[in-house]
């Protein structure tokens, strides 16, 4: 991933509240195309830009490092349990640290942060380019890095959205939790085609240097961006009473209780669809590795489209009713999908997933950053982190059980329904969530 830098070198002025804050002027000659009311008005800031074209180029690496890690597993060990055991170690400790990170987010500098998660990760990726080079890799090794790498994650992700606030005020939040999906899901389809001609001629090696060499331009842009120093908010409590007050902050809004409650559901009982890809590519619609690359790519064509349309849409509609509509149909697609027989029809709905996904996603994101206040936002977002990252496993836990009982077309029908009834229930329930803008 990629993320910040220097902060302060102007020094002694204190980042306003996220809902005044405007950094630089528009690009020169671009200000008609990156017009403040379109899905691009995150780029009218120089510093999300810096920040944006650097992730862009780094993120095409972690795909490619993605696909090599699994691929060096299942070299180094023959093992589909190990392959999924270094995923899982790359996920628990967004689980155990979330809400710790988020305090860290909320009194240290989140630029300096994102810089020091950057500057890890790629001292990571090169350690393991080093290992394989050398002919010494081994599981042990493998599992230790991406355990690392996953105590990085549990910091870098709230800082780094919460960051996108301090450099693009209110207005533009969307915009940037969009465009963020959108470079996610682009380099999601070109960094492991990449991988995979990489793989073949070079090895695994090669992918990640290539990846720690990427994280080169995601620091450049960080250490170019000009961020007016943060005054963070003094406290003498512990660590659990700064984590209790996020949370007792949460629970006390019915709006945002709503949110992280909805969004713990779709993490759990949606998002596994995406672990089950593969039984139906092969169990269900009797094909083979192509029609799964197939499949992912359809999800991610789907993102794109989602992100892109949040972006500049959102603006002219009540945020919390678009929420209700994508949650609801986030469900009833995944219901539909497990009833695909027919290729097409299969490729069709996993694009419309795709697209409520990431709709859901971006907006429950953005409408938690704008409802907390900013010496909270950290240890909202690292809440928002949780559900959404750190259920993941849950959520594959659940689904493999279910399939491995009832297959994977009832395991997907299944978390689909109960995803309805959750988005039916969160919305019910909270009627100024609907209204909310």
């Amino acid at each position: 991933m990629s993320g910040g830098t220097t902060e302060g070198r102007k020094g002694g002025t204190e980042l306003p509240q996220i809902g005044d804050l405007r950094s630089a002027g528009p690009p020169v000659g671009s200000s008609a195309f990156f017009r403040r009311s379109g899905a691009f008005a995150a780029l009218y800031h120089r510093n999300f830009r810096l920040f944006f074209y650097g992730q862009l180029i780094s993120l095409v690496g972690t795909w490619m490092q993605q696909v090599s890690l699994a691929w060096l597993v299942l070299t180094v060990t023959n093992s589909a349990f190990y392959v999924g055991l270094v995923n899982a170690l790359d996920a628990l400790p967004v689980l155990a640290l979330a809400l710790y990170a988020g305090v860290v987010v909320d009194h240290v500098s989140r630029h300096r942060l994102i810089v020091v998660t950057q500057v890890s990760a790629m001292v990571l990726s090169l350690l393991l380019a080093a290992l394989v080079f050398a002919g010494v890799v081994r599981v042990g090794h493998i599992m230790a890095i991406a355990t690392l790498y996953g105590i990085i994650n549990a910091f870098d992700i709230p800082g780094r959205h919460t960051l996108y606030g301090d450099i693009v005020g209110r207005d533009d939040l969307i915009s940037a939790v969009a465009l963020n999906s959108v470079s996610f899901n682009a380099t999601r389809i070109i960094g492991p085609a990449i991988a995979g001609i990489v793989l073949g001629v070079a090895g695994a090696g090669v992918c990640f240097l290539v990846n720690g060499i990427s994280y080169a331009a995601v620091l450049w842009g960080l250490f170019a961006m000009d961020v007016p120093s943060r005054r963070s908010p003094a406290s003498s409590a512990s660590a659990v009473r700064n984590i209790l007050v996020g949370l007792r902050h949460i629970a006390a809004d019915s709006r945002m209780r709503s949110l992280v409650l909805l969004t713990s559901v779709l993490s759990i009982f949606g998002t596994p669809f995406l672990v089950l890809l593969p039984i139906v590519a092969k169990h269900v619609l009797g094909r083979g590795a192509a029609l799964y690359g197939g499949m992912m790519a359809a999800v991610g064509s789907g993102a794109l489209l989602g992100a892109l349309w949040i972006g500049g849409a959102s603006r002219r509609v009540s945020r919390g009713r678009v929420l209700g509509w994508s949650a609801t149909a986030y469900g009833l697609l995944v219901t539909l999908f497990s009833f695909a027989r027919s290729i097409p029809l299969a490729l069709g709905l996993l694009g419309l997933i795709g697209l409520v996904m990431i709709v859901t996603g971006a907006i429950a994101n953005t409408l938690l950053q704008t409802l907390a206040p900013d010496d909270l936002r950290g240890r909202v977002v690292s809440v928002y982190t949780l559900v959404s990252v750190g259920f993941a496993p849950i959520g594959a836990l659940q689904a493999g059980a279910v399939a491995e009982r009832w297959g994977a077309p009832g395991a997907l029908a299944l978390g689909g329904l109960i995803c309805v009834i959750g988005a039916v229930i969160a919305l019910a329930s909270t009627p100024e969530l609907r209204q909310t803008r």
